[in-house]
């Protein structure tokens, strides 16, 4: 339920959007910040609230971490403008950004060592993803449509509410060591480096969704300074990690070959995966018509089909190579977007929409579970939270820079439509544009894979990145002793 807790609000957002937009005469910039605005803050926190929770303990950081969540859901059905959700939205994503880091960090200290059981663990756990969205947009179909969309909030808070009960009483305590708060606990949360990735993403995120819809586009000032103030603190962010010697993300882990690639590859994916499922959402209930409920029936085959392919890859990961899964994940994600951008108005759901729904969730799982057992085995139990956080990070800004880039697109072509070609005079132009942009960041996905040299994860033997890479160190030791005709240092 901790890492459903973005998917639940992205589904219950996705499937109510319209009529939320509607009532309160909200912009595409302010409808698409519905999610953006919770994928950006959870993104740039993730990291910051995995170093509170691997220094000073996981368990009542989660606990608390879902109560938030249930109170502010409950503030947010009160919301009498789109600013204010928004703003609701965004504060949703700290909540659940502080969810995440622990209960991953526990799971992460109590299966340390790769095994098939930690495999099914995590399949267990990024189930929640898929369960998320399928039960957020059901419920918030159905509340909506007996209610209205202010009604999917406060089901939302009832929920978390109970499991926050819940957890009080089934979650095992944390039996880490905890660190005094003193100046340098303080020093190691990179208070610097959390202020940076939370403005500058910030700013580079609001730039590409107001550009469309401001005075003078592109050229308005404020446009631009957003942009490029918002690139400068990216790059000031990535330096600051290099030289602060307590920064939040050691940079030595990028030599990884397969760690970065891994990455890379899962980024390039994740920034067309939300794209699709938002903005054909948005299609069926303003293009076609769509009731809420019906939005979520037809968002379904999303769920079914990512709850069998995290099956699958928890029970494959320790037997197939999991450069094919990457490769597979990828190109599952290439034919989704195709399949959702050719699609014009009046073509068939079922040649075009269900299989592209299909699709995207075999990539984006796929890719999620082979990538989340390679971070995990890459860091030490004490840095378990931090582990989760790094991946979960990547993940949520890729989703925010992706809506960002897709609202920019796709008010531009709303703007200045075609008048003649595949698209003349059809209200599925702008959506399409959307979708093409998916298309073509997960064919830069596809480059990647070739270069990837991992192999089955969880197998008999399999002791880890960190272990193997300790070995590694070792052996480059003694050989250099060797060489030099010292003797070997156990």
């Amino acid at each position: 339920m901790a890492v459903a807790m973005t998917s639940f609000l992205l589904g219950s957002v996705t499937v109510m959007s319209s009529f939320a937009g509607r009532d309160l005469q909200m912009t595409n910039a302010e409808i698409t910040w519905m999610n953006a605005a919770s994928s950006l803050s959870s993104g740039a926190l993730l990291l910051f609230f995995g170093s509170i929770a691997d220094l000073f303990g996981r368990k009542s950081m989660f606990i608390s971490s879902m109560f938030l969540f249930a109170i502010f859901n409950l503030a947010a059905g009160f919301a009498k403008s789109g600013l204010t959700l928004d703003i609701l939205n965004g504060i949703l994503g700290i909540w659940s950004a502080s969810a995440v880091p622990p209960a991953q960090g526990m799971l992460g200290v109590i299966y340390e060592k790769p095994s098939k059981r930690k495999n099914k663990v995590f399949g267990c756990f990024s189930a929640g993803n898929p369960l998320g969205f399928v039960f957020g947009s059901i419920f918030s179909g159905l509340a909506t449509q007996l209610f209205n969309w202010r009604a999917s909030f406060w089901l939302l808070a009832i929920v978390y509410l109970a499991v926050t009960i819940v957890a009080g009483f089934t979650v095992p305590t944390d039996g880490t060591v905890k660190a005094p708060l003193n100046e340098e606990t303080v020093k190691r949360l990179d208070l610097p480096g959390t202020a940076m990735t939370i403005v500058g993403i910030g700013m580079f995120c609001a730039a590409l969704s107001l550009g469309g819809d401001a005075p003078d586009g592109w050229k308005t000032p404020y446009v631009l300074v957003l942009l490029i103030l918002g690139i400068v603190l990216i790059i000031a962010f990535v330096f600051w990690e290099i030289h602060y010697p307590y920064a939040m993300i050691d940079m030595r882990i990028w030599k990884d070959r397969d760690f970065s690639l891994l990455l890379t590859i899962l980024s390039c994916g994740f920034l067309g995966f939300p794209v699709l499922s938002f903005w054909l959402a948005l299609y069926f209930q303003t293009a076609l018509g769509y009731s809420s409920l019906n939005t979520g029936v037809h968002m379904l085959p999303m769920a079914v089909v990512g709850l069998l392919a995290n099956l699958v890859a928890a029970l494959i990961l320790h037997k197939v190579s999991n450069k094919l899964l990457m490769g597979i994940g990828a190109l599952a994600y290439l034919f989704s977007f195709i399949l959702a951008a050719v699609q014009r108005y009046g073509d068939s759901y079922w040649a075009f929409s269900f299989p592209a729904l299909c699709l995207c969730v075999i990539g984006a799982d796929f890719q999620f579970n082979v990538a989340n057992m390679y971070v995990i085995s890459s860091m030490p139990p004490s840095r378990q939270s931090i582990a989760g956080s790094l991946f979960q990070t990547l993940t949520r800004l890729c989703t925010a820079v992706g809506y960002g880039i897709a609202t920019a697109i796709f008010n531009a072509v709303e703007t200045d439509p075609a008048t003649s070609g595949y698209y003349a005079n059809n209200p599925v132009e702008p959506y399409a544009a959307a979708f093409w942009f998916s298309a073509g960041s997960a064919a830069l996905g596809i480059l990647f894979v070739p270069w990837l040299k991992i192999g089955t994860q969880g197998h008999k033997g399999d002791k880890g990145r960190l272990v193997e890479s300790r070995a590694s160190e070792i052996r480059q030791f003694h050989e250099g002793e060797v060489e030099k005709g010292g003797e070997k240092d156990g």
